[in-house]
């Protein structure tokens, strides 16, 4: 009798633990909902938290480090779906690591996870991001690669956005790409490229008279000239 009794306790508390958590989550659900309507992204990535707790996918938790990332929340992104290179990570996946991490001024780990996606689906947004991280990392042969193929490969309508500046802005990259062989021309040799690289620095200027740090870099080359 006494088993017979704690068995249908222990069945009782199961039903309850069931029908809480179908609660919570209908709750969660219309939580999120309202969040999305309001358009409060940390209430959405604190409803879709609650929810992958109650039920965990691996969709939900690279929806969440996206939305952490799209909030400048790079840690935070990191911490929700790692940093390891995974053959079975969503394009999504790859893409909030490859940002976080770039962010983080993590050159190296970044660099591999936009490779991934480049070899994915290769495309003159994804050659930029790889030849700028080779180039911090002083790789100038595989950053050459790479502009070369942004610069075959990119269209008039393609656009890059720069932060140097208090006010963002955006300019067009095959003028972003330009830029950057500029860098890798002077790079290559620091005493007699000078020159080189100002006049690239010049076309990309053409394509954008308002490309500020082509001007910054431009103007840095011209006083070592003078100096």
């Amino acid at each position: 009798m006494k088993k017979l009794i704690l068995l249908l306790v222990v069945m009782a508390s199961f039903s309850m633990t069931g029908q809480t958590k179908n609660e919570l989550q209908k709750h969660f659900e219309a939580y999120y909902k309202q969040m999305k309507l309001q358009g409060d992204v940390q209430g959405v990535i604190n409803a879709m938290t609650h929810l992958d707790v109650l039920k965990p996918t691996q969709a939900r938790k690279d929806t969440i480090a996206y939305l952490y990332v799209s909030e400048g929340q790079n840690v935070q992104a990191l911490n929700t779906i790692g940093i390891e290179k995974n053959a079975t990570d969503s394009d999504l996946n790859v893409e909030v690591k490859a940002i976080a991490l770039k962010s983080l001024n993590q050159p190296k780990r970044a660099l591999e996870h936009y490779e991934v996606l480049f070899n994915r689906k290769p495309n003159p947004y994804m050659a930029y991001e790889i030849a700028d991280l080779k180039l911090q990392l002083q790789d100038l042969a595989g950053a050459k690669t790479s502009i070369e193929y942004g610069l075959a490969n990119v269209t008039d309508d393609m656009k890059h956005a720069f932060y140097e500046m208090q006010q963002p802005y955006e300019t067009s990259l095959k003028a972003a790409f330009t830029y950057l062989k500029a860098l890798m021309i002077y790079n290559e040799d620091t005493t007699n490229n000078v020159e080189s690289a100002i006049a690239t620095l010049n076309h990309a200027l053409v394509m954008d008279p308002n490309f500020n740090l082509a001007k910054i870099s431009k103007d840095a080359l011209l006083k070592k000239t003078k100096q």
